[in-house]
């Protein structure tokens, strides 16, 4: 599987290039962490002058906010390929350190990216023999077409009810969390085995960095894409304003302090780098090794790495 890994950075690199979009390279470590109260980020100290900054810092989640950085001071279409770490997530399908390619594009929003989201899947399928099919619907159309429930209408007994076999605990859950059940434990298992599929359009209570379009009911200008039942990147129509983004951090923290979570750092870099201007832009973060596992019929992700997190 280290020869498919090798296999598929080469392919990554050469489809970028023939795009004219550049390979970056930022920081992984950071003062400031990412908020979302599902992701928990590993931090560590520095014990060097006082004048290098906060000692405290953080190994990033993702490459999200300095490439948005660097959008801001003009770079243009980009991408990083490069190791990201999450703090909590270890199993079949999880390891703390793994690799993430995202990518950015300038003009672009989220339905354009889906479109060469999916054709970088079928593409890396394609060196591996496999020929996909990809089909595209909104969130709502998933759920009506899964499980006859309207996910923006329907009452939360309604959401919990088709969950009732699966004994779940759900004090202190909240709408979107029995949404994002029905995903993982229903509607995910559904999918066809060598299809993509991709899921836009999501309920604005779950917009992360995307912008909410004025619908009825409103939603995020984001999307999913998924191989078979396996999640493979997660995309935006980026949102660019500094006000609204620093209010859904704040939200974060708010919320991280309800759960009895760490209020972390917010990233004042990148709310200075959005207040003085980030292109509009739609960008999308794709797991590699969730790929390397589609692509290599594998069902555990030791599979596809050189050393567990257990044995490194």
């Amino acid at each position: 599987m280290l020869g498919l890994r090798a296999q598929i950075y080469a392919l990554i690199r050469q489809f970028f290039a023939a795009r004219g979009v550049l390979e970056v390279e930022t920081p992984m470590l950071s003062v400031a962490a990412n908020t979302e109260p599902n992701i928990e980020s590993f931090s560590t100290r520095f014990s060097g002058r006082s004048d290098a900054g906060a000692s405290e810092r953080w190994l990033r989640t993702s490459a999200e906010f300095p490439l948005k950085r660097l959008l801001a001071e003009g770079i243009g279409d980009c991408y990083e390929l490069g190791r990201v770490f999450r703090d909590g997530e270890a199993g079949r399908r999880h390891n703390p350190e793994f690799s993430m390619l995202e990518w950015y594009r300038v003009g672009w929003d989220h339905r354009q990216l889906i479109g060469e989201t999916i054709e970088l899947v079928k593409t890396a399928a394609a060196s591996v023999g496999r020929t996909l099919d990809a089909v595209s619907m909104t969130y709502r159309e998933w759920f009506m077409e899964g499980l006859q429930i309207d996910p923006f209408s329907a009452p939360v007994d309604a959401l919990r009810e088709p969950l009732r076999d699966f004994r779940i605990d759900g004090t202190n859950l909240q709408r979107d969390d029995w949404l994002d059940l029905l995903i993982t434990h229903l509607l995910q298992a559904q999918l066809p085995a060598n299809r993509i599929t991709v899921i836009s359009d999501w309920p604005a209570s779950q917009c992360a960095l995307a912008r909410i379009r004025a619908d009825d009911p409103p939603v995020a200008e984001r999307f999913e894409l998924y191989l078979g039942p396996c999640e493979l990147a997660n995309g935006y129509h980026e949102l660019c304003d500094a006000a609204e983004q620093r209010a859904r951090f704040e939200n974060d923290n708010r919320r991280r302090q309800a759960r009895g979570q760490r209020e972390l750092p917010i990233d004042e870099h990148l709310l200075a780098a959005l207040e003085h201007g980030m292109p509009d832009c739609a960008g999308v973060a794709l797991g590699i090794e969730r790929l390397l596992m589609c692509l290599g019929g594998c069902e555990d992700i030791r599979s596809v790495l050189a050393f567990a997190f257990d044995e490194a």
